[in-house]
């Protein structure tokens, strides 16, 4: 591809997956956003929630000054507290719908123009169960979302082998959403590249069936050998030993999704790297090897 990538997408990073240390809402947070808006390649930056009030305001004043787009991922607030948005406990449910809630919030102070959330555990056996509670909690979020001037996006996770959540695979992603949209159209779907090999579909199947509900897009890397370093949902840097997403696969990816119209001139979407350093990598190094990666990948599209 000739013409430059800015002219498709908006370039992002997830700040809480390249910063793995301010994942719990704590930590370096100013000085992380400083960096990332300090870099001219990355347009976009997707945050997630910051419990100190103090801190917020400073990260929302910072962000602003940045003229980035400001994305809100709050999948934190679940995976890292055992929150489950689809739990057939009613109680714990509302615990976590009211977390959310409380991200629908704060994505609004930080700028950001809406969340995006997974669903969570289930049991084959109650699963019928579990997609409605999914849907009753997304509702909400959506009308809430919906007075604010807001999107609400779901992210499609494995279904059985590490996260083991709700949604996907795709299509069943497809029946949801469309069942949610009928209602709401300030939500869609969210799909990473890291992802479709542990739904175990091939590129095209994750994308084709879903192309009109997309709203959102990850690219990064996994490692489906169970025998191997970073085994599941760990979003290895490309190039990580015995990974699955290489040059050819984010090519792919990327001219399916051009071909789609996904990426265009008109209104370019987000495009994040979701990339965690494992164990004692660098993360400015990793996040600098994913810049390249995806440079080379343009130039073959």
């Amino acid at each position: 591809m000739n013409e430059p990538i800015y002219s498709y997408m908006k370039l992002g990073t997830i700040a809480f997956m390249s910063f793995p240390a301010i994942m719990n809402g704590e930590g370096p947070i100013l000085e992380t956003i400083k960096k990332l808006a300090e870099d001219p390649y990355f347009t976009a930056i997707e945050c997630s929630w910051i419990k100190d009030r103090t801190t917020r305001a400073k990260a929302a004043k910072l962000l602003k000054e940045s003229g980035m787009t400001v994305c809100y991922g709050a999948q934190p607030r679940l995976l890292t507290t055992g929150l489950n948005i689809n739990d057939l406990d009613e109680n714990a449910r509302l615990q976590a719908l009211e977390s959310l809630k409380e991200g629908i919030l704060e994505a609004e102070e930080l700028g950001a123009k809406g969340i995006a959330f997974l669903s969570g555990k289930y049991e084959e056996a109650t699963k019928e169960q579990s997609y409605e509670a999914l849907v009753k909690s997304t509702k909400e979020l959506c009308r809430l979302a919906r007075e604010r001037g807001m999107q609400v996006e779901l992210e499609v996770f494995d279904y059985d082998v590490d996260k083991k959540s709700l949604m996907g695979p795709t299509m069943y992603a497809k029946q949801f959403a469309q069942e949610i949209r009928r209602e709401y159209d300030n939500f869609g779907l969210l799909i990473d590249l890291s992802h479709f090999p542990l739904i175990h579909e091939e590129i095209e199947e994750s994308i084709l069936p879903v192309k009109d509900l997309i709203t959102h897009v990850h690219i990064g890397n996994a490692v489906i050998d169970p025998a191997l370093e970073a085994y599941g949902d760990a979003h290895p840097r490309f190039g990580f030993p015995g990974s699955v997403n290489g040059q050819e696969e984010l090519v792919k990816f990327l001219r399916t999704l051009l071909e789609t119209g996904f990426l265009n001139k008109e209104k370019p979407p987000v495009l994040s790297f979701e990339v965690k350093p494992w164990k004692d990598e660098e993360p400015e190094v990793v996040l600098t090897a994913c810049k390249r990666f995806l440079d080379e990948a343009w130039r073959l599209v």
